[in-house]
């Protein structure tokens, strides 16, 4: 069986409303509707968020697709970046590039890499500990701290060559695979759209 990281998908972007409390946007939201009707959302019989919510809301439209309880937790939260709040674009990308090139080092008072890899990882594995693992579950959550958790579950270097950014779809809305019975890695970022039907080796 497997688990499905979901990052969410397009925001709208307010500089007046914090971070963690923007929304989905209409295009985000009319991609994860078109989502929820894949067939490994559907086969999915827990979700488990972030608190942001964007990430709730992804949640909660792929839930009202397959039926599946949420739960939320706050160490599945986006890397802390409240010394900075909003940042203009280039500056925002200049910080997660020094936030990737040097993971124990903060970039203006962000949570490092390496502490948000620790703390989401943990989340990861204590769900997982409690989750029988004949049965799908999904993670709905964000960019930098799903390829954190991308690049221990693959047993990758922290990079930002590995974030969704470089490899799915810019806007977000990007998927990997993991298989439950060893939590391998099973596929890179996959845009929500492109996710085959079936994963081999699941």
């Amino acid at each position: 069986m497997y688990a499905l990281y979901v990052t969410h998908p397009e925001v709208v972007i307010d500089p007046n409303v914090a971070t963690p409390r923007w929304g989905l946007s209409s295009v985000g939201r009319a991609r994860a509707d078109r989502f929820a009707n894949h067939v490994l959302v559907q086969g999915l019989t827990r979700l488990v968020s972030s608190t942001e919510t964007k990430a709730l809301e992804l949640a909660a439209v792929l839930a009202a697709g397959c039926g599946a309880p949420v739960d939320s937790g706050d160490k599945f939260d986006e890397n802390d970046r409240r010394s900075t709040g909003f940042v203009p674009s280039a500056r925002f990308e200049a910080l997660a590039d020094a936030m990737f090139a040097h993971p124990d080092e903060s970039a203006e008072g962000w949570e490092t890499a390496r502490d948000a890899q620790h703390r989401v990882v943990g989340a990861f594995n204590e769900v997982l500990a409690g989750h029988d693992a004949t049965k799908p579950i999904g993670f709905t959550g964000h960019g930098a701290v799903g390829t954190l958790l991308k690049c221990h579950l693959g047993g990758l270097k922290i990079a930002r060559s590995e974030d969704q950014r470089r490899i799915g779809h810019p806007g977000g809305g990007n998927v990997f695979v993991v298989r439950l019975s060893d939590r391998k890695l099973m596929t890179d970022w996959i845009p929500m759209e492109a996710l085959p039907e079936g994963i081999e080796g699941l």
